[in-house]
């Protein structure tokens, strides 16, 4: 059951960091889908939001996806 809910935040993380334009936009969405991810598997939910908010913000540089403006 939590198995299905992380990789459903994966698949929707990752289509919704193609859309975001700015590091700033992606950072938040990372920190938003890291801190459900975190309270869906009972871990700390700061340390979810910051470990996701940092993978969003870093994903303006993965080829694929499109730049930061």
């Amino acid at each position: 059951m939590v198995t299905k809910h992380i990789l459903l935040a994966a698949v929707l993380a990752s289509t919704l960091a193609g859309c975001m334009a700015t590091p700033t936009e992606r950072g938040l969405a990372g920190a938003v889908v890291g801190a459900a991810i975190a309270d869906a598997t009972d871990e700390n939910l700061v340390a979810g939001a910051a470990l996701g908010g940092l993978a969003g913000a870093a994903s303006c540089g993965i080829p694929g996806l499109p730049a930061c403006y």
